[in-house]
């Protein structure tokens, strides 16, 4: 399952009303492809529906799809935000993790 913190949900569902979604029943795509400095990096998109493979959880009220494949890679993982002067904006606090490049966008298990 992905845990999704208060500011991550916050600034989720203002970009999703940005974009023409709604947070209560269109989803956040979380995903894995391969790329990025570390082999792996992280895909987050908006979506109205699901793929049979999919994967559904909803937490922090925020309605979250995970692809069969990625879902092995994200087990356990924290989507957090981090805005300000220096944020980077979203952040994946992946436990799976073993090495991650040094702007937090790409990683290797």
């Amino acid at each position: 399952m992905i845990k999704v913190s208060e500011q991550a949900k916050s600034r989720v569902v203002t970009l999703m009303q940005a974009d023409g979604y709604n947070h209560e029943k269109d989803y956040v795509r979380v995903g894995v492809k391969s790329g990025g400095c570390s082999g792996l990096s992280y895909d987050l998109n908006f979506d109205k529906k699901t793929n049979d493979d999919d994967k559904v959880y909803e937490d922090n009220g925020v309605r979250i799809i995970v692809d069969k494949k990625s879902f092995l890679y994200l087990i356990g993982t924290t989507l957090e935000y981090s805005g300000g002067l220096n944020g980077k904006g979203f952040v994946f606090n992946n436990p799976n993790a073993t090495r991650t490049c040094g702007c937090g966008e790409s990683f290797s298990l």
